[in-house]
């Protein structure tokens, strides 16, 4: 068994205000999905804390069990409140205009993951000015240092041997691509396909929209997808112009694959391994949870139109994002397609966080 975790607060379900009005079938088949890679050990994309040997036999018993979900969560969790301050933000699947060759129209391309980029999930790069790098690139004589940042690959080729996937319209349309994580690439022949993290260049992320925020470019109260998008573009985006040196200064550049499997048509891919659903499935910090946690969060915000409505939902963890760090932190997948980007953009928004554990984890 673990020790009770330091600054998480026991309670009771009856303290959970809307726990019953939620719709918690909903929650525990998005809860199966997880239950089923961590039954089975399957690899995850981006791996997080192994899971505890207790969460793998609540997992059997979701993928055994006929109970109803708020019996199922009574009998086998016990919920914490996290005291921490909270905070989400929330991201979607973008559904962008790609072409396969380039055009005076689609310039910019999607790189596949070069065959030198080797992940150091255990063993990180740490450099002598302290930056610590989750991924390097691996010379022919087994040594790692350090893989070209965003610049170095943009502007001088150096992700040697990288494959282009598609191009889009220019560099903008690419670093949100980034930033979510997935796409969903519509070509004009008519085909839709699923555009999925295939790794990371490993150097630090660094929010472009902080940045616009710090330097008074854009206010935080205005500050949206739509913003963000508008300035980069009115800043310039040609090599050396002020839009592109702003996104340069996230040195972090993202791979993809090309997916077209069952699994991926279901939604984009998480960190876990299984496709994301909308407004259950949320991105944790991965050095701190493992996937599969249910996670009841509570707020008010702008999920189901531009109103702020209050939003307390039982959600899985199945995702991670260079962005999000902290205990009471998590990011909202809000879906796929415009409409959900309106909305994912403008949540910024404090959050209280109570955390489901395995019952058998801890001697109370």
């Amino acid at each position: 068994m673990w020790a009770l975790p330091e600054k998480l607060e026991l309670i009771a379900f009856e303290a959970i205000s809307g726990f019953e009005r939620d719709d918690l079938e909903a929650a525990l088949s998005v809860f199966k999905s997880s239950a089923r890679r961590l039954v089975d050990g399957r690899d995850q994309q981006r791996p997080a804390l192994p899971p505890s040997s207790s969460l793998i036999a609540v997992a059997q018993a979701a993928l055994e069990e006929e109970a109803t979900a708020p019996d199922f969560f009574r009998r086998w969790f016990l919920p914490f409140r996290i005291p921490n301050p909270g905070f989400v933000t929330a991201y979607y699947e973008p559904e962008v205009e790609a072409r396969r060759l380039p055009s005076p129209d689609y310039t910019t391309p999607v790189l596949a993951r070069p065959e030198d980029l080797v992940t150091l999930n255990e063993t990180p790069l740490i450099l002598p000015t302290g930056e610590i790098l989750t991924s390097a690139r691996k010379q022919s004589h087994g040594a790692y240092i350090p893989y070209p940042d965003r610049q170095a690959i943009e502007e001088q080729g150096a992700a040697i041997g990288a494959k282009t996937l598609a191009y889009v319209r220019d560099p903008v349309e690419l670093f949100l691509l980034q930033v979510q994580g997935s796409a969903r690439l519509k070509f004009d022949t008519g085909e839709r396909i699923g555009l999925t993290y295939d790794g990371r260049n490993g150097w630090p992320y660094t929010s472009i929209g902080k940045r616009l925020i710090e330097t008074g470019i854009v206010r935080a109260d205005d500050m949206s997808l739509d913003r963000l998008k508008a300035t980069l573009r009115e800043m310039g985006l040609a090599p050396g112009a002020p839009g592109r040196q702003l996104m340069q200064e996230n040195r972090s550049y993202v791979f993809f694959a090309l997916d077209e499997t069952l699994e991926r048509q279901r939604g984009p891919i998480g960190g876990e391994g299984c496709a994301l659903t909308p407004l259950r499935s949320i991105a944790i910090d991965r050095n701190l949870w493992c996937y599969g946690l249910p996670f009841w969060i509570s707020t008010t915000i702008p999920w189901r139109d531009e109103q702020e409505t209050p939003f307390d939902r039982l959600m899985i963890a199945q995702d991670t994002g260079s962005a999000i760090l902290g205990a009471a932190r998590a990011d909202l997948f809000f879906g796929s397609g415009d409409q959900a980007g309106q909305l994912a953009g403008a949540v910024r928004h404090k959050a209280d966080f109570i955390v489901l554990l395995p019952k058998e984890s801890f001697a109370l």
